[in-house]
């Protein structure tokens, strides 16, 4: 059976003519009619050619990859006892799963605490991260969670002011922080603003600390959905000849008059804008890492992708050697923006593999004594199981879970209902529950009593459903750690998980389910 869907998606809006006959390998139809319009991939690129190699339609829709890896965190059950307690007394009026503790410290000096153990982990300069921002922004520190602000922000804003090739004000990256620490609470959550190869040119980090008082920056090599830059689509001639002029690859040439020319008769109607890949060394790393803290920097984060081992391992070294705070791996598969479409599913380490080496890796330095920053892992994370899952794969040192298509999804929907409520077209599915944001929003009371009725009333409907989805993991996981009898995430261990294959054992090193408990209870029977 093949992993992976060819030649039609509904990422690319494609489909084959013969939906029940298709050739496994090639995804082609078995008979390919001369004749045919060309529904499949193949046919929309022999007259739309490179603009099918990305999801359509571009910004509106986040993209996961569809392709069916032999294991992933599926193939793991969560182990649950009936004895005993861990981070709480061992009494049944005590430990109960409200009382489950899912706050978490990170940082050199443990002064970043977020109130639940996940972290939107990069949303950039896309139509769809922009166009959401208040509900992401809002929500995420309504939670005491953690958000990062993505690479190209500032160098895709006209608003921005660069002055000899460096950043001296924005719009966008100061809305976006701002929004965040206006409703930021009690110390908790922590607003990161990351940086490519582009954006250090600008010097975008440096003006974060020193303007608008970020505390924690990002360098990025990567991430899970591409081997590449980050690229958009851009449909307006003058933005792309000013994101040209800041030092962007645009295609093609929006300074060439032919070019202009074949725009402006509409024989293409977008640009597409790339970002450069970065070249890592440990000089240049330790030399980037240097500056910011002089810049005033106080902690200091590596965002890493599915590369193959030997750049896990460069991460993971250098994470430690100079003294990371947070080093986020993201598994391939997903992306929120315009990841190419097959190499969204064809290239990278998968998820499971990815953060087995990692957690094997962080070992090694970790049995020597040696410096380890907190860890986050990436890749098709959604509910809390999921997180569980990542967390114990990674025990004890993914202290974090990434993610960003869910959140997103979440404050697109919350956005959507308060749409709606507004319209009074509220659908049948909703209008179930009520008709107005308190009646629909299972936690506009907690938020009403929080910001006071002036202010929720104020509240974005898109931040409402981001801290929503957030309440329902944190409920969910307080319940699945009560039953592993783990109270607080420190506990959490490898063998709380039991791998249900022996692929997957043989992958992760997990304990195969027949044979968790297997010497205790021998020795029980003795």
């Amino acid at each position: 059976m093949s992993l992976s869907r060819i030649n039609s998606s509904a990422a690319t809006l494609t489909k084959n003519r013969t939906e029940d006959s298709i050739i496994p390998t090639s995804g082609m139809c078995v008979t390919c009619v001369d004749g045919c319009i060309g529904m499949c991939e193949i046919g929309k690129s022999a007259y739309r050619g490179h603009e099918v190699i990305y999801p359509q339609p571009f910004g509106v829709i986040t993209t996961a990859g569809e392709k069916r890896y032999p294991v992933d965190y599926s193939h793991f059950n969560i182990m649950g006892t009936a004895a005993g307690a861990h981070g709480i007394e061992a009494d049944s009026d005590k430990a109960i799963f409200p009382n489950v503790n899912l706050e978490v410290k990170i940082g050199h000096d443990k002064g970043i605490k977020f109130k639940h153990p996940w972290i939107i982990s990069g949303i950039g300069s896309t139509n769809v991260a922009k166009n959401n921002w208040e509900g992401l922004a809002i929500g995420s520190a309504l939670s005491g969670t953690g958000l990062t602000i993505g690479e190209n922000v500032v160098g895709m804003d006209p608003g921005s002011v660069i002055v000899n090739g460096k950043t001296k004000d924005t719009l966008d990256l100061k809305y976006r922080v701002k929004l965040y620490k206006d409703y930021q609470s009690d110390g908790y959550g922590a607003i990161i603003v990351q940086a490519n190869i582009e954006d250090t040119r600008l010097g975008v980090q440096e003006y974060a600390i020193k303007e608008l008082g970020v505390e924690c920056v990002e360098l990025k090599w990567g991430q899970g959905a591409k081997d590449i830059g980050g690229e958009v689509k851009i449909r307006e001639l003058k933005k792309a000849q000013l994101l040209y002029e800041r030092g962007y690859i645009v295609l093609p040439d929006p300074t060439d008059p032919k070019v202009i020319q074949a725009f402006e008769r509409g024989a293409f109607k977008e640009f597409e804008r790339h970002s450069r890949v970065g070249m890592v060394t440990e000089e240049s790393f330790a030399k980037r890492v240097e500056e910011l803290r002089k810049a005033g920097a106080k902690y200091v984060f590596l965002k890493t992708g599915a590369y193959r081992p030997v750049d896990l391992a460069r991460a993971v070294l250098f994470s430690s050697r100079y003294k990371i705070d947070l080093l986020t791996v993201d598994g391939a598969g997903g992306g929120t923006g315009m990841s190419p479409w097959r190499m969204m599913n064809e290239w990278g380490m998968p998820p499971v593999e990815l953060h087995t080496l990692l957690y094997r890796y962080a070992k090694r330095i970790a049995d020597k004594g040696g410096y380890l920053p907190a860890m986050a892992v990436g890749g098709g994370f959604i509910f809390e199981d999921q997180i569980f899952k990542g967390l114990a794969m990674g025990a004890p040192f993914v202290k974090l879970i990434g993610m960003a298509r869910a959140p997103i999804a979440a404050a697109m929907v919350g956005k959507t209902v308060g749409k709606k409520i507004n319209e009074l077209q509220i659908p049948v599915y909703i209008e179930r529950f009520g008709r107005t944001r308190d009646e629909i929003f299972v936690t506009a009371r907690v938020l009403r009593q929080k910001l006071g009725n002036d202010e929720f009333e104020k509240l974005p409907t898109g931040a409402i459903g981001l801290f929503t989805y957030y309440e329902r993991l944190a409920q969910g996981l307080r319940q699945l750690m009560a039953g592993s009898r783990k109270f607080s995430l420190e506990y959490i261990s490898r063998d709380d998980i039991a791998a249900l294959s022996k692929e997957a054992v043989n992958i992760t090193g997990i304990q195969y389910i027949m044979d968790v408990d297997k010497q205790v209870v021998e020795k029980m029977f003795i």
